[in-house]
Formats: structure tokens, C-alpha cells, sequence
């Protein structure tokens, strides 16, 4: 029996979807995903589970997601194909529907020089658009990668990330297309700061017809200081921070820089709440999570539906 996940319904309803993000903590330490779920209560439609991002070793993103099911809220699990073949991802999707989790993120992950452990192996035995069709097999023909039936398939409401600043940026709209035909039912993007040239990918996708086919939701990061933006700018592959951002954190005493930077997240919001085939909003306030519900509220994305 399908259980249609709140995010689908909510999508369905027409009304703009908020997802946020919840990273993991590294320890054995569930009073800290509880603690960090609590603040998104009420303000977003889903809570989005990382999975040992930037490749440093975190609680499991399944555990994360069902302490957060328990807790009567709505987890979206993230799954990287760095760290496991196609065996255990198909373990771990079944294994999370036992729990009534039925939304996803699939995901090909950071390299593993991104993190800590250098001496590990990356997996990858599929890449992010292999995993978004081996999700789709599962849940819409009820088949292992192997061939065999599933009992009871995983019903997933399947996302992706997409990055619409990478380089070439001409085939961003084409990588896109790609996940679509592969079966993705929802969209969150790289963070958003160069709001023109994502309003330019914007109307290449909706050129095609794309939007019609998926729902996009941009991310959106609020700036603590201008030390951020820089790193962000400078540091972070595929991330596009125009130089007048930066300048507008510089222009501010340190002491307003974080009112200035979610001051750029709000308009950030509102300005792109008015572009063809925007469905929603994933906020990723990393590590800060107690900063959603002012984003939320003064952006005007409250209340949530109750679907």
C-alpha cells in the first residue's frame, strides 16, 4: 500500500514547498537530531537528512531520519552512492520505507578528499542518475537491480540535486533533462546567490517544458559574514557569488553582518517566489537551523498546509 509522502501532497496542493536541512551529529548523540528537528517544527514540509556530508563520518542518515519519523515530523533521506553499491542503497530504501520514510534525496556525494578520511574508498558503483532509476525500478516495477520481485516496493517520492552554475553552464539545462527521464520527481539546487543567471537557467528549463515535469526548488543560504561569502565564492566548486553580494557584506560593521546576510535570503526568496516554474524553497542554514523559522516567517512562506 502506497503512502503518498506530505512533501508530494503538498506540491500537488499548489502551495510553495520549504524543505531544510539537518546534518547528523558525530556521535552517538539522538537528543542532537531531536534538538535540531524541534526548531524546524512547523516552518518546512520536509527535513532533509545529510549523509556523512563533505566525506566525514557522521550518524547515518537512516538512523537520523527515523529518530525524526518517531518524532511525528517528516524526514527526507539523503543517500550517496560514494559510500555503498548498489546492494546495501537497496537495503537501506527498503529498510527506511519499513519505517514509514518514503522521500529521498539521491545523491553521488563529495569526494572523499573532501573529508577526513583519506585513506577510504570511494564506491560509486552508480552515479546519481543510475540511483534515481534503480529508486524508480524499485518503487514503479517492483524489481531489485537484480531482477527479482520486491515484496511490498518502496513507494519514494524521489528527489536530486541539481547545480545550475557548473561549469559548462550551456548543459546545466540538458544534466537536468537527464535526471527528469530518469525519474525524478523533485528538484533542490546548489545555493542561489547569483539570482540572474539561475533566472537564466530558469528559462531554459521552462523553455523546454521542464518545469512541467519536475518541481525546482532553489536553495537558499543565509551569509553570516563576509568571511563566508568569500570562502564561498572562492572555495566551494560550482558555487557563483557575485562580487556586489560580497560588497554588501562588506559595507556592513561586523556586528549586522548576519542580519544582512538573512536579509539577502529573504529577498533572495521573494524575488525568486515570482519566477516561472519555482515550486518551493530548500533553506540550508548549515549548522544554524535556528535561523529557518525567522527566514520563513519574514519571507512570507508562513503557515505551512497541513496536508
Amino acid at each position: 500500500m502506497k503512502t503518498e509522502s506530505v512533501l508530494e501532497k503538498v506540491f500537488k496542493s499548489g502551495k510553495l514547498v520549504v524543505t531544510s536541512e539537518c546534518g547528523p551529529p558525530r556521535g552517538a548523540l539522538p537528543e542532537k537530531v531531536k534538538e535540531k528537528a524541534l526548531l524546524l517544527k512547523g516552518y518546512v514540509d520536509g527535513i532533509n537528512v545529510t549523509d556523512n556530508q563533505t566525506a566525514m563520518v557522521r550518524m547515518s542518515s537512516l538512523a537520523a531520519c527515523i529518530i525524526i519519523k518517531q518524532m511525528g515530523l517528516n524526514p527526507i533521506l539523503q543517500m550517496v552512492s560514494r559510500d555503498r553499491n548498489r546492494l546495501a542503497m537497496q537495503s537501506d530504501i527498503i529498510g527506511a520505507y519499513a519505517f514509514g520514510i518514503n522521500t529521498m534525496l539521491c545523491l553521488s556525494g563529495d569526494h572523499i578528499h573532501f573529508g577526513d578520511h583519506p585513506m577510504a574508498t570511494n564506491v560509486f558503483d552508480l552515479d546519481s542518475i543510475q540511483s534515481i532509476q534503480m529508486v524508480k525500478k524499485m518503487r514503479d516495477e517492483g524489481k531489485f537491480q537484480g531482477g527479482k520481485d520486491i515484496a511490498n516496493p518502496p513507494k519514494m517520492f524521489i528527489g536530486a540535486a541539481a547545480n545550475p552554475f557548473a561549469d559548462p553552464f550551456e548543459l546545466r539545462v540538458a544534466r537536468l533533462a537527464k535526471k527528469i527521464k530518469a525519474g525524478v520527481d523533485f528538484i533542490q539546487t546548489q545555493c542561489i546567490y547569483n539570482l540572474d543567471k539561475f533566472e537564466t537557467w530558469m528559462k531554459g528549463v521552462c523553455d523546454r517544458g521542464l518545469d512541467k515535469k519536475v518541481y525546482i526548488l532553489p536553495g537558499i543560504t543565509p551569509m553570516k559574514s563576509v568571511g563566508m561569502a568569500k570562502y564561498m565564492k572562492n572555495r566551494v566548486p560550482g558555487m557563483d557569488v557575485p562580487d556586489e553580494v560580497i560588497k554588501r557584506m562588506a559595507g556592513v560593521p561586523k556586528n549586522k553582518a548576519i542580519e544582512e546576510g538573512t536579509k539577502i535570503a529573504v529577498e533572495s526568496i521573494q524575488r525568486l517566489k515570482e519566477v516561472q516554474g519555482v515550486a518551493g524553497f530548500h533553506i540550508m542554514a548549515i549548522e544554524w537551523e535556528e535561523k529557518v523559522p525567522e527566514i520563513v516567517e519574514r519571507a512570507g512562506l508562513l503557515p505551512r498546509p497541513e496536508v
